[in-house]
C-alpha cells in the first residue's frame, strides 16, 4: 500500500487536498474501485488491492464513483483545504 497526502494548487490561489482510506479488511476484492478508477486502484492477484492514498485532484470524480460503487463500502474519501 502506498501512503502519503497528495497536494494540487490551481491558479495560485486553491489549495485541495483529497486524501482515500480504504478499510482493507473489510475489502472483499471485488474490483469496482478499480473498473471506475484504474489510475487509482489496482487489484493485484485476486485479493489483494492497491492504491494511490492521495491522488491528483483531476481523479476527483473517478475515486467518489469508485467509493460509491464498493459494494462493502470499505472506500473513504477525505477532503482537506481551502478555496
Amino acid at each position: 500500500m502506498l501512503t502519503g497526502v497528495a497536494c494540487n494548487r490551481t491558479g495560485g490561489r486553491s489549495l485541495r487536498t483529497m486524501r482515500i482510506v480504504v478499510d482493507l479488511n473489510r475489502c472483499q476484492g471485488y474490483g469496482q474501485c478499480v473498473s471506475l478508477a484504474p489510475e487509482v486502484f489496482d487489484l493485484h492477484g485476486e485479493e489483494a488491492l492497491m492504491y494511490n492514498p492521495g491522488p491528483d485532484e483531476g481523479q476527483r470524480l473517478p475515486v467518489l464513483r469508485a467509493a460509491a460503487a464498493c459494494p462493502v463500502q470499505a472506500i473513504r474519501v477525505q477532503t482537506e483545504g481551502r478555496e
